[in-house]
């Protein structure tokens, strides 16, 4: 069910113990040929599919557009909160939820920038509440829930999430294909090793002149369908593990 569609009396009175999900996203540069909204409309799609099949036994909030995209700067069209400014944004949402009695907070992200703010936003808010045992709070992303689309998908090049790449390029085919410039003349952007297995600090434009990272050539609506269902089964998945928590324990 949709927290924007309902009443506060209506929401006051739903159980405390339902998972709300709070998806994040973004609005940035997609290279040439995708829209600076993509990881927002993919992610609403995915949820779209996610709502379909678990109805009303999860609430989702608003889904929010801004993100993490200090790295993509160099681009025009990029929206960005800057990394801290945009942690203490989510804590102070999870905060509001808290505040209204629900338990089981369950952020899903649709941008891997928002990853690592994401992930010290659940520590610092289960640090703030460490004496209540009857809270969860959760970051999940939406392409590393444990898929491996390649597998159940063999014509898919890329092994990993890249940017404005086969897969996204793939998925907005699917969602929305007259948003979707000339990919087919897209040059491959490898990824890199970037110094692995140590993190590189980077932004976009260290890795790529056009914007996108990966083979959007290699793009199909048909791998698009392939990735929503594999990507929207996940976050079932995930969600019924959380509809199933019994309050209390580490296991989940």
């Amino acid at each position: 069910m949709e927290l924007a569609d309902l009443s506060w009396p209506k929401l006051g009175a739903l159980p405390k113990d339902i998972p709300v999900v709070v998806p994040i996203a973004a609005l940035e540069q997609h290279g040439h040929h995708l829209p600076v909204f993509t990881d927002s409309l993919l992610l609403d799609e995915v949820l779209r599919r996610v709502r379909g099949t678990l109805g009303e036994r999860v609430l989702f909030t608003p889904l929010m557009w801004l993100g993490n995209s200090d790295h993509h700067l160099d681009f025009c069209g990029t929206l960005s909160a800057p990394p801290r400014v945009y942690l203490d944004l989510l804590v102070g949402l999870a905060e509001n939820l808290v505040h209204h009695g629900f338990r089981r907070i369950v952020f899903v992200n649709g941008h891997g920038g928002n990853d690592v703010p994401g992930r010290q936003a659940v520590f610092e808010l289960r640090q703030r509440h460490r004496n209540r045992q009857d809270l969860l709070f959760l970051l999940g992303t939406y392409w590393s829930l444990g898929a491996r689309p390649w597998e159940t998908l063999p014509s898919l090049h890329q092994h990993e999430m890249g940017h404005a790449c086969e897969w996204e390029t793939s998925m907005i085919l699917r969602l929305a294909p007259q948003l979707v410039g000339d990919y087919l003349r897209a040059a491959p952007v490898p990824p890199g090793n970037a110094f692995t297995p140590a993190v590189r600090g980077w932004t976009t434009r260290d890795r790529s002149v056009p914007g996108h990272i990966g083979w959007p050539h290699l793009a199909t609506a048909e791998k698009g369908e392939h990735l929503f269902q594999t990507f929207g089964s996940d976050v079932t998945a995930l969600l019924e593990r959380v509809i199933a928590w019994d309050g209390v324990s580490w296991e989940g």
